[in-house]
């Protein structure tokens, strides 16, 4: 423990600050330590008893099977100021197959801003928007439904998971082609763009 208080000793304010930030994440001893550090500072000591900490825990709003949409997702949510972080992505990033086994990766938010961020993951897909330097972009549709909700799929997944099922390793083919997720129609080339008024 002496080895911890000498440590905080030598960090700046700022550093405690942000470790502060996530005491809960440390052993009692170094939340100990870490308390006596901020106090012998004159430094706002969290709180970590244990019915603070419960009721704070951070709560799942969204769960998505691939990465790339938890980090799309993430960052909707943080460039409206909400804090967020996202749960079991490091082990998607090892092992992408195991990502249904996980529930997928689970974007997580304080119970404060759960309600919220709801409500913004929620909104509906942009028409069209103005890029800065560019002009406005018309997003692209569905040329079977109309839909605004398609994907490009670069990787085919049938035969990335089954080869990965097989052989333990996936054998990344490429697929080259747009999905909507709508209707599940999937086409190769150019999207239809919806008309403009």
């Amino acid at each position: 423990m002496s080895d911890l208080i000498d440590r905080y000793r030598g960090m700046s304010d700022g550093e405690l600050d942000l470790l502060a930030q996530d005491i809960h994440e440390l052993t009692a001893g170094a939340q100990q330590a870490l308390q006596s550090e901020l106090a012998r500072r004159g430094i706002n000591v969290p709180d970590i008893s244990h019915g603070q900490w419960e009721s704070e825990r951070p709560v799942v709003v969204a769960s998505f099977l691939n990465l790339h949409e938890a980090l799309l997702a993430k960052g909707q949510l943080d460039s409206a100021g909400l804090a967020t972080s996202l749960v079991d992505d490091n082990m998607v990033r090892i092992d992408w197959f195991i990502s249904n086994l996980l529930g997928g990766v689970k974007l997580a938010v304080p119970p404060a801003d759960a309600d919220i961020a709801r409500e913004i993951l929620a909104q509906p897909i942009p028409e069209d928007f103005d890029v800065e330097g560019v002009g406005m972009y018309e997003q692209p549709r569905c040329p079977q439904c109309d839909s605004l909700d398609i994907s490009y799929e670069s990787l085919d997944k049938p035969i990335a998971y089954g080869s990965t099922m097989l052989l333990g390793v996936p054998v990344p083919l490429g697929a080259n082609r747009w999905r909507c997720s709508s209707c599940g129609h999937t086409w190769k080339g150019a999207t239809q763009k919806g008309p403009r008024e």
